[in-house]
C-alpha cells in the first residue's frame, strides 16, 4: 500500500526577469520516504524548495501539505506546518551558542518566561548526539567547522520534530563516518512517518537513501522513476540532455619548471610541520587526506593568510615570504577557499564586480575606472563557465550554489596567477558544471599553471590529478603518481598506514 502524501505541488511556475525559473513543476512526497531531487546548478531545484518552505511565491500552480491547500505561503508558516529545510550553506547566529541557536527552532513559549539554560544545553547535546555531532553546545555557533554546522542545522531541524524535511547537499562536507551517522538520522526519520526532500551531486549515494528521484532541467521535470529504474549513468544523461563520458577530461601535458616549491615549510599555529612540496608548470598535484588533515591551513599559509614560521617558500626559483593575500596575489598565487559564501563571493556584490575584484588595479588608470573593461572581461567568464544569470550586474546571491562557485573561481583566473591554489573547487556542483571546471584545470595546466587541488572527492583526486600528496596531522605522509594511485593506497596513507617514512622530511 502506498504511503499517504505529505506534501503535492501541482504546476509550479516561476519566472525572474523574463527567465523561467521553473517551468509547470508538479512533486509528490509521500510519509516515510525519501525523494531525490537532482539536476544540473540552475535547473530549479533551490527556486522549487523555496516555494515549498514560503520563502519565493509561485507565479502558478498550488502547493498542498496534508492534503490542505497552503494559501499565503511563508517561512513562518511552513515552519508551523512542520515543513524543515537545512540547507547546503547553514544559516546561524555566529554570536550565539549552539545551544543558543538550536533553541530558536524547538523552545516555545512567552518572550518573558525565564530561560531554563541546563535543560536547553542538556537538550540540544541530546539532539547533537542522536546525528553524531561531537561537540560543545556552549561553543559559539560561528567557530564550527562546515561539517559541524551541518550537523547542527540537522539537529536543530530534528529537535522541531518536523514531518517535511528538505535536505540540500547535506553530505557534502562530511566525513564518511558523519554520512553514515546522517543516514541512521534519516532511517529514523523515516521509521517516524516523516518525508524528505534529498538534493545531492553525489549521485551514487541515492540508491543508497532515496527511494524515488525526480529529474529537473531548465526548471522543468524530465520525470520522476523508481531508484531501481535508474543508475548514475542514466540520471546524467536525463540532467544534462546528452551523453556525459568526459567528467574528468585531464590532459597529458608535459610537466615543465618548478614554479612553487616549498622546504621544510611549517606553521606551528596551524599544526603544520615539515612539509616539503613542489609544483611544476603544467601540473595538477593533488592534496588528499581527512578532514582536520591540515590541507586547508597549509593553502592559508601559502597564502599568507597565516604567518609561516619555519622552512623556506620558493617561487620560480626566487626565496619568497608571503606575509598578506595581497602580497600573494601580487607574486602570482591564487586561492580558492571552500566556503565560498563566507571568502569566495560577495554575495551582495554584483557578478561583474566579483568577478574582477582581484584584478582592479588593472582596470583602474588616471582617467577613472574602466566599466566596459569590466563588463567585457565579467561576459568572457560568464561565457566560458556557462554562469546562468540574466544580467551581470545581478547580486551573486540571486545565483545558485555552483554558479557562485564559477564565479569566485572566475575572479581569480582574471588576475592570470602562475599558482592557483583550489580548496574544494567542484564541492556542491552538479556534474555537468563539475565536468566544465575540470576542462578549465585541464586548460590551465595545458597552458602552464601549476595547480594545487585540495579535494575530499576521491574520484575528482584520481581522476584530475598528475600527482597526490597525502596529508595526516599536519604533515605530508605519502606521495603517489597518477598510475600508482588507487582508493585504497590513498586511503591507507590518510589513516597512517603504509606511511612513507621519507615523507616531510
Amino acid at each position: 500500500m502506498t504511503n499517504p502524501a505529505l506534501m503535492r505541488a501541482s504546476n509550479i511556475s516561476k519566472s525572474y526577469a523574463g527567465v523561467h525559473a521553473l517551468r509547470g513543476v508538479s512533486f509528490e512526497l509521500r510519509a516515510g520516504e525519501v525523494h531525490a531531487l537532482v539536476g544540473e546548478n540552475g535547473a530549479g531545484k533551490t527556486t522549487f524548495i523555496k516555494t515549498v518552505t514560503g520563502a519565493v511565491v509561485p507565479d502558478e500552480g498550488e502547493i498542498r501539505i496534508y492534503d490542505e491547500a497552503v494559501r499565503d505561503n511563508s517561512p513562518g508558516r511552513s515552519k508551523l506546518l512542520g515543513v524543515a529545510a537545512i540547507y547546503q550553506e547553514p544559516t546561524l547566529f555566529p554570536e550565539l551558542s549552539v545551544a543558543e541557536n538550536m533553541a530558536f527552532e524547538s523552545e516555545q513559549g512567552s518572550a518573558w518566561r525565564p530561560v531554563d539554560w541546563k535543560e536547553r544545553r542538556r537538550r540540544a547535546a541530546a539532539l547533537l548526539e542522536q546525528v553524531g555531532g561531537r561537540f560543545d553546545v556552549e561553543r559559539d555557533a560561528g567557530s564550527l567547522t562546515m561539517p559541524e554546522q551541518q550537523l547542527m542545522e540537522i539537529a536543530r531541524a530534528v529537535g522541531a520534530n518536523a514531518r517535511i524535511l528538505i535536505m540540500d547537499e547535506p553530505t557534502a562536507s562530511l566525513t564518511e563516518e558523519e554520512t553514515q551517522n546522517l543516514y541512521r538520522v534519516i532511517h529514523n526519520l523515516r521509521e517516524r512517518g516523516a518525508g524528505i526532500i534529498y538534493i545531492s551531486h553525489r549521485l551514487e549515494e541515492l540508491s543508497v537513501i532515496a527511494d524515488r528521484v525526480t529529474v529537473l532541467r531548465d526548471g522543468a521535470v524530465v520525470g520522476t522513476y523508481s531508484m531501481s529504474e535508474v543508475d548514475p549513468p542514466e540520471l546524467i544523461r536525463l540532467m544534462v540532455g546528452r551523453e556525459l563520458s568526459a567528467v574528468f577530461p585531464k590532459r597529458e601535458v608535459e610537466a615543465g619548471e618548478v614554479v612553487l616549491e616549498l622546504e621544510d615549510f611549517g606553521n606551528r599555529a596551524n599544526g603544520i610541520n615539515g612539509i616539503n612540496l613542489a609544483i611544476r608548470a603544467g601540473e595538477i598535484v593533488g592534496l588528499a587526506g581527512l578532514v582536520g588533515a591540515g590541507r586547508t591551513e597549509l593553502a592559508r599559509t601559502i597564502l599568507g593568510l597565516d604567518q609561516a614560521d619555519s622552512g623556506e617558500m620558493w617561487l620560480r626559483g626566487q626565496k619568497v615570504h608571503t606575509q598578506s593575500p595581497g602580497q600573494a596575489i601580487k607574486l602570482g598565487i591564487a586561492y580558492l577557499p571552500e566556503d565560498r559564501r563566507h571568502h569566495g563571493v560577495i554575495l551582495d556584490m554584483a557578478i561583474a564586480a566579483n568577478i574582477t575584484l582581484a584584478s582592479l588595479r588593472s582596470l583602474t588608470g588616471f582617467g577613472g575606472f574602466d566599466f566596459r573593461r569590466e563588463r567585457e572581461i565579467a561576459a568572457d567568464y560568464v561565457r566560458r563557465f556557462s554562469i546562468k544569470t540574466p544580467a551581470l550586474f545581478n547580486q551573486v546571491s540571486t545565483l545558485s550554489g555552483g554558479n557562485q562557485q564559477k564565479v569566485a573561481l572566475s575572479r581569480w583566473l582574471a588576475v592570470k596567477p602562475s599558482v592557483l591554489i583550489l580548496d574544494e573547487p567542484t564541492q556542491g556542483v552538479d556534474v555537468g558544471a563539475k565536468a566544465e571546471i575540470h576542462a578549465v584545470m585541464s586548460e590551465l595546466a595545458a597552458q602552464g599553471m601549476a595547480i594545487l587541488m585540495i579535494s575530499s572527492d576521491m574520484p575528482e583526486i584520481l581522476g584530475m590529478s598528475d600527482r597526490i600528496a597525502v596529508m595526516r596531522q599536519g604533515r605530508i605522509v605519502g606521495e603517489l603518481s597518477r598510475s600508482e594511485a588507487s582508493q585504497e593506497a590513498l586511503l591507507a596513507l590518510a589513516l597512517g598506514h603504509g606511511v612513507d617514512s621519507n615523507a616531510g622530511k
